[in-house]
């Protein structure tokens, strides 16, 4: 009997190649189990929205999540994407209290760049891996209902124009869409509840609308996409990332963090504090960092929980 040890080398390797890969599936069992048939909202944004990699690991990781049983919602916005349109056409980007200053001009750029292009590319990704996602505005069946936003500053209320401050959330056309199967992908953009005229819309925050949606679906989690690893326990000074905290802690550091995270983790606790069992603001510039959070042990940055009973 001839014995080919060549053949016996091969099988070995491959069987000490596919070792750790059955190792990452099991670790990720528990979490399969844990997240089946529940809903994630993620906020897609940052380096995430503008690089190819990114954007393509991104859309596999959302259809991995659809096939995983989890019921995946994705909602966008499209600042980088926005300024570079406005640009063209010459429209002046400011921005007043970390909001950008929307007027009526301003406004027809912003639906058109967020509902006939970002979101347009987005569902596209998607959709190249079965014909499962289905985008729509928060105009679409009076998803995301706002009224005019005046913020504070330096003490007197101040008019940034078409910027919206959500009243009401509709879920009956994304629970449809889940129900079907399908991936809903959600501009945020919000139908005027003070306006007679239909044609008017709200310009809303992304993470500020993730956060809404999140809560009057009952998400299980809110994934906030940016670019940072995460909270930092004390920037600029340190860059140790804080890998969990509750409400409460979250709601006392509020007035210390910058401004492009406040409406973070402003979401980020509206979600907690209205049902959502757990909302994660991750780094977006690591590819799948989606999976990496959802489905291994280590998880990657900060995670937001509810406050326990009797805590304040």
């Amino acid at each position: 009997m001839t014995v080919n040890h060549s053949e016996e080398r091969k099988s070995s390797t491959r069987k000490h190649t596919a070792l750790p890969k059955a190792q990452i599936l099991i670790e990720a069992l528990p979490w399969l189990v844990r997240h089946n048939g529940r809903t994630v909202v993620i906020k897609f944004g940052g380096n995430a929205m503008i690089d190819e990699d990114l954007k393509a690991a991104f859309a596999q990781d959302v259809v991995f999540l659809h096939h995983a049983g989890l019921k995946p919602v994705v909602v966008h916005g499209g600042g980088p994407q926005i300024s570079a349109a406005l640009d063209k056409h010459g429209i002046v980007s400011e921005f007043k209290a970390g909001l950008r200053v929307t007027t009526e001009d301003a406004m027809d750029v912003v639906r058109m760049v967020l509902a006939g292009q970002v979101q347009r590319e987005l569902v596209n990704l998607l959709n190249q891996h079965g014909p499962l996602a289905v985008g729509l505005t928060g105009e679409d069946a009076h998803t995301i209902t706002a009224t005019k936003h005046r913020p504070e500053i330096d003490g007197e209320l101040v008019d940034i124009g078409r910027v919206g401050e959500i009243t009401s959330i509709d879920t009956g056309a994304i629970e449809a869409l889940l129900a079907d199967g399908r991936i809903p992908v959600v501009s945020s953009i919000a139908r005027s509840e003070d306006d007679c005229d239909s044609r008017h819309v709200y310009n809303v925050n992304a993470d500020t609308a993730a956060a809404a949606l999140a809560a009057a679906l009952g998400a299980e989690t809110l994934m906030v996409l940016t670019d940072v690893e995460g909270l930092y326990e004390d920037w600029p000074n340190s860059d140790e990332v804080i890998s969990r905290l509750t409400a409460s802690q979250l709601e006392k550091l509020l007035p210390e963090l910058s401004s492009g995270m406040v409406p973070k983790m402003e979401g980020c606790l509206h979600a907690v504090r209205n049902g959502v069992t757990t909302a994660r603001v991750i780094d977006g510039r690591v590819q799948h960092s989606i999976l990496l959070e959802i489905f291994t042990d280590e998880g990657i940055g900060t995670m937001v929980v509810p406050d326990a009973e009797g805590e304040s």
